[in-house]
C-alpha cells in the first residue's frame, strides 16, 4: 500500500504541477494556478500520515516506510527548485517570458551554483534522516528498525557525495578554454 501511495504522490505531483502551470500561463488564470500548486505539500502530509498510521497499526518497518521518508525528504529539498525550473520554462514557452537562465559554466560562479545544488540535496537528505530517525523512535526498541537504519546510511552517502562534488568545483574550478590566438594576444599585452 505504501509503495502504491508513493507512486500516486509522484504522479499527482506532476499532474498538479502541469495543471497549475497550464492554468497560470496557458489559460491565464494565475490565482487558480497558484492555488493548485499550493496543494502539492498536501501530498507529502498525506503520505506521512498514512505511513505513521501503518506503523502505529503494527506494521513492521521495512524498506517501503524508509522509501516514504526519503520521498518526503527529497520533495521538501528539491520540490521548490523543480517547480521554479518548470515555471521558468512554461513562462518562456507560453507567456513570452525570458529564456530560462543556464547555470554558469566556469569559475567561482559555477562553484557557487554547485554549492546551491548540493545544499538542496543535503537538505533533502537531512529531512529524510530526521524522518527516518523519528520513525525508528516511533517504532521503539521492540521493532526491527534495520531497514530504516539502512536508508539513513544511504542518506549520509548522498550528503557526502554532494559535499565532494561541490568541494571539487571550489578547489578545482573549471576554467574557460582559450584559443592559442587569445593566448598570444594576451602575452603581447603583458610586454
Amino acid at each position: 500500500m505504501i509503495v502504491g501511495l508513493i507512486v500516486a504522490c509522484e504522479v499527482a505531483f506532476w499532474v498538479l504541477l502541469a495543471g497549475g502551470l497550464t492554468l497560470r500561463y496557458v489559460l491565464r488564470m494565475p490565482r487558480l494556478g497558484l492555488a493548485l500548486l499550493l496543494c502539492e505539500p498536501l501530498l507529502e502530509i498525506l503520505l506521512l500520515a498514512v505511513t505513521a498510521v501503518d506503523l502505529k497499526n503494527g506494521a513492521e518497518p521495512d524498506w517501503k516506510h524508509g522509501l516514504a521518508a526519503v520521498y518526503i525528504g527529497f520533495t521538501v529539498g528539491l520540490g521548490h527548485a523543480t517547480v521554479k525550473w518548470a515555471d521558468a520554462r512554461f513562462a518562456h514557452r507560453f507567456a513570452d517570458g525570458p529564456p530560462p537562465p543556464r547555470p554558469p559554466k566556469y569559475g567561482t560562479a559555477r562553484a557557487v551554483h554547485e554549492w546551491r545544488v548540493a545544499g538542496r540535496w543535503i537538505l533533502a537528505a537531512a529531512v529524510a534522516l530526521a524522518l527516518l530517525q523519528a520513525a525508528a523512535w516511533y517504532v521503539g526498541g521492540d521493532g526491527d528498525t534495520s531497514s530504516l537504519r539502512s536508508w539513513q546510511q544511504r542518506m549520509i552517502w548522498v550528503i557526502g557525495i554532494n559535499l565532494v562534488i561541490a568541494t571539487s568545483y571550489t578547489l578545482f574550478p573549471k576554467r574557460e578554454k582559450t584559443s592559442p590566438l587569445q593566448e598570444h594576444v594576451g602575452s603581447d599585452r603583458r610586454l
